[in-house]
C-alpha cells in the first residue's frame, strides 16, 4: 500500500464545502426524516465498513447538526471516527496519479484529496474529543473498535494488527501516509520546519504499539482460515528479529482471546435512539449454529431470560405463549427494527443480554451454548468465562462443569489442576447439585473402604 495523498491538495482550501466528498446518495436519501431509521441505516453500512457512513456517524453522534442534539454521545461518535481513520478506504488509492509540476506526484481525482480532508478532519475532532475523555471513556472506545473489527473476520483482524504494529501509522495507514504523519508532528517530504512531535497526541495514543498484539491478531485471522492472512503473519514474523520468538507465547493468548462485549453495548443517550449491533452471523459455522437453536435449546431458557430482562412476567415455555408486543419491546431493546417476530438471533440475543445483566441462570445456558455450539459457534475460552461468571453468583452447575475443565484440561483456557477440581466439585456438591454430590460420595466410600483395612 502507498499513500494517496501526497502533494499539493485542494483541500487546503478555507472552504469547507468544497473541501468534503460528496456524500453517496444512500447516505443522504429520503429514509433520514426519521432519525431512528436513518441511524439505522446508517449502522447497517458502517457495520459492513462504509467509510462516509462511518464519518455521518461521527458527526452525527457529536451533534454537529442541532436536530441531532438528543442523540449526542462522545464516546460513541469518537469510535465511529476511529473506525473511519482505520478504514483503508479513506487512504488506498484509487486512480493514477500525475506530476504536478513541482517534482511531486499528485492524484488525477479530487476524490482522492477529498477523502484526504476527510480523514485530516476526522483527525481533529477525534483527538479532541478523546483529549476531553477519562481514561475509563477512552478504553471504551477502544473496546467498542475492537468489538466492530472482530465481527469482520479475517479483514478486522488484519486491521487491529496493523493499529497496534509501529510499523504503519496510527490507525493502520501506510507510515508515509501525509495525514497519518501529519498527525505524529513529523515532516512529510517538501515541507519546511515541523517539531516531530504528536500534534494530535490523544488520538494517535488510543491504541498503544506493541509485537505481542500485533502479532495475536494476525494469529487471530489466520484462524479465520484465511490464505492471505497466513501470508501476511509470515512476512510479520519475518520483518523484525525479534517477533518469531512470540510465536508460542501468542497462541496461548489467543486461545483466551474473547471480545470485549458479548454484543454492541445497547445503552442510549438520554432521549435517544438505543445503539443496535449491526454485525451479522459470518459463515456456515455462524448459521449452522443459530440453526441448532429451535431444535436443541428449549425454548423455556428463553422465557426465563425474557422474564429477568422484565420483558414479560411469566416464563413462557414456548413462543407461542409471547405477545407481538413482548417481542416488540425486546427487539427496541435491542435497537432491532420492531417486527414482532422472534428470530433465532433475537433468542441468542435475549439469553446474552441477560447474561451481561447479571442473570446466574441465563450464563450458565450461555456456557453451555458456547461449549455445544448451540446458537454461536463452539468457543471453549467464552464458555470458561461464562461458566466462571455463574460460579462467582453461587451456580452449582457452573462450578461443576469448572471442576471438568481443571480435571482433564483445556489448552490455553484452564490448566490441568486436580486438586482445583476437587475443589469445585466439593463446592458444588454442598450445594446439593446432584452429578458431583454422587461422584463425592463414591470418593468418600473409597476412602472409607480403605480406611477399613488398614
Amino acid at each position: 500500500m502507498v499513500s494517496c495523498s501526497d502533494g499539493l491538495q485542494f483541500w487546503q482550501r478555507s472552504e469547507v464545502a468544497s473541501n468534503a466528498c460528496p456524500r453517496p446518495a444512500s447516505l443522504t436519501g429520503s429514509e433520514f426524516n426519521a432519525q431512528e431509521s436513518g441511524l439505522r441505516a446508517l449502522r447497517r453500512a458502517a457495520f459492513r465498513g462504509d467509510f462516509f457512513a462511518q464519518l455521518e456517524l461521527g458527526g452525527r453522534y457529536a451533534a454537529l447538526r442541532a436536530t441531532d442534539k438528543n442523540i449526542e454521545d462522545p464516546i460513541e461518535s469518537a469510535t465511529w471516527y476511529a473506525m473511519a481513520l482505520a478504514n483503508d478506504e479513506g487512504y488506498a488509492p484509487i486512480n493514477r496519479v500525475e506530476s504536478d509540476g513541482f517534482g511531486d506526484l499528485r492524484p488525477l481525482s479530487r476524490y482522492d484529496d477529498c477523502r484526504a480532508w476527510e480523514r485530516h478532519t476526522a483527525y481533529q475532532r477525534l483527538d479532541r474529543q478523546l483529549g476531553q475523555m477519562t481514561r475509563e471513556e477512552q478504553e471504551a472506545v477502544r473496546d467498542r473498535v475492537i468489538y466492530i473489527l472482530s465481527t469482520l473476520d479475517a479483514d478486522g483482524y488484519r486491521t487491529l494488527a496493523r493499529l497496534h504494529d509501529r510499523l504503519y501509522g496510527p490507525f493502520g495507514e501506510p507510515e508515509d501516509n501525509r495525514e497519518a504523519r501529519d498527525a505524529l508532528g513529523r515532516k512529510n517530504d517538501g515541507d519546511l520546519g515541523g517539531s516531530d512531535r504528536p500534534r494530535y497526541s490523544a488520538a494517535t495514543n488510543l491504541f498503544q504499539r506493541n509485537d505481542v498484539d500485533a502479532y495475536l491478531y494476525n494469529y487471530l485471522a489466520v484462524q479465520t482460515g484465511d490464505v492471505g492472512a497466513y501470508v501476511l503473519l509470515k512476512d510479520f514474523e519475518r520483518s523484525a528479529p525479534s517477533r518469531a520468538q512470540y510465536q508460542s507465547f501468542v497462541e496461548t493468548k489467543a486461545r483466551q482471546w474473547t471480545p470485549p462485549f458479548e454484543f454492541y453495548p445497547t445503552a442510549a443517550p438520554r432521549s435517544g435512539v438505543p445503539f443496535s449491533d449491526e454485525s451479522r452471523p459470518r459463515g456456515d459455522a455462524y448459521e449452522y449454529a443459530l440453526g441448532r437453536m429451535a431444535g436443541e435449546l428449549p425454548f423455556l431458557h428463553v422465557g426465563r431470560a425474557l422474564r429477568y430482562l422484565g420483558v414479560s412476567e411469566t416464563v413462557a415455555q414456548r413462543p407461542e405463549e409471547l405477545s407481538k408486543r413482548q417481542i416488540e419491546t425486546l427487539e427496541a431493546m435491542l435497537g432491532n427494527p420492531m417486527e414482532g417476530r422472534l428470530s433465532s438471533l433475537e433468542r441468542v440475543r435475549a439469553i446474552q443480554m441477560a447474561a451481561v445483566n447479571g442473570s446466574s441462570e441465563a450464563q450458565l445456558v450461555l456456557a453451555v451454548m458456547y461449549a455445544e455450539g448451540i446458537g454461536l459457534p463452539a468457543d471453549y475460552a467464552r464458555a470458561f468465562k461464562w461458566f466462571e461468571e455463574a460460579a462467582r453468583q453461587g451456580s452449582p452447575e457452573a462450578k461443576f462443569a469448572m471442576s471438568s475443565y481443571f480435571a482433564l484440561g483445556v489448552a490455553g483456557v484452564a490448566d490441568q489442576d486436580k486438586a482445583q477440581a476437587v475443589a469445585l466439585r466439593i463446592d458444588s456438591a454442598l450445594f446439593g447439585f446432584g452429578p458431583s454430590a454422587g461422584r463425592l460420595q463414591a470418593v468418600l466410600a473409597q476412602v472409607s473402604r480403605s480406611q477399613q483395612r488398614r
